[in-house]
């Protein structure tokens, strides 16, 4: 009997210890890939990094082409995406899960908003085409453009604004109302502070998603190469992901580097981002603890 039992507990330690192994196998695959996909982007685009990369703007020459128009446009884009779809996004997740009735309905529309963050992009640019560059007129601007980035992230913030407001504890509802305040108060003052971390992860993940898109602004027809900065919301622009695209295609090598020096610039902004969201969360959690 001990013989069997030992035999089965081998077993079970070789399965534990060989599935170990896989899975530390598949991470550092993956930790590979990734190394020198940024081994090689780095070593084409360093280069590159320089000041007039940053001044110029788009040329048909590989030594003269900058990302000047690009990144105040990508900047520019920003600035519409981000306020626009934060607005839209909590709004509706506050009514959501604290406001509407939990029947077939809610439950319905909450399917729908999930089956929408999953959607190709280039359909949010087909959807953006029809109603802000054609019905509405709009060009293709950088209202426009934004419009369309912020319908694309809306369902993402969302979906990450609900997990969030339901992840608070009902404790802390039921405290507040006990205090007598009001389902207004009590959302502002105690659900929104105690989901602010996480509302914000998710969201600043989003507007990552927002900035490196490409298929909705080829649809729109953002143009990729401008010889001038955009002076209001309704001024024609290019946006970096365009510039990369650009080169990208173009048979010159000194155009494959300067594409590698523009990756590497939204790679930064990225990280960026990615940075902000980790700090906020981490602060929000601090002041939870406190």
């Amino acid at each position: 009997m001990d013989r069997v039992l030992q035999s089965k507990i081998n077993r079970r330690l070789t399965k534990d210890s060989a599935m170990k192994w896989l899975f530390g196998a598949v991470v550092a695959t993956v930790l590979g890939i990734t190394f020198f996909l940024f081994y090689g982007i780095g070593a084409d685009g360093v280069g590159r990094l320089n000041l007039s990369f940053f001044t110029n703007f788009g040329s048909r020459f590989p030594e003269k082409a900058g990302i000047k128009a690009a990144l105040v446009g990508t900047l520019a884009l920003m600035a519409v995406v981000i306020p626009v779809s934060m607005f839209l996004g909590l709004c509706s997740a506050i009514y959501l899960e604290e406001y509407a009735k939990k029947n077939k309905w809610t439950a319905f529309i909450e399917m729908n908003i999930s089956n929408l963050a999953g959607v190709p992009s280039v359909v949010f640019g087909l959807l953006g085409l029809t109603v802000f560059v054609r019905a509405l007129s709009l060009g293709n601007s950088i209202l426009a453009a934004g419009l369309t980035m912020s319908l694309l992230i809306l369902p993402i913030i969302i979906v990450a604004s609900q997990e969030a407001l339901r992840s608070v504890p009902d404790t802390l509802r039921e405290a507040s109302y006990g205090m007598g305040a009001t389902k207004w108060q009590t959302i502002i003052h105690v659900i929104l502070p105690s989901a602010t971390g996480s509302i914000l992860t998710g969201s600043i993940l989003s507007f990552s998603r927002a900035i490196g898109e490409t298929a909705p602004l080829i649809v729109l027809g953002i143009p990729v190469i401008v010889q001038f900065l955009p002076t209001g919301p309704l001024s024609t622009f290019t946006a970096l992901p365009m510039q990369i695209y650009d080169w990208a295609k173009r048979p010159q090598p000194e155009f494959a580097d300067a594409a590698s020096a523009g990756i590497i610039v939204l790679m930064v902004l990225l990280i960026t981002m990615n940075g902000f969201a980790i700090y906020f969360r981490n602060r929000s959690e601090k002041k939870l603890k406190n």
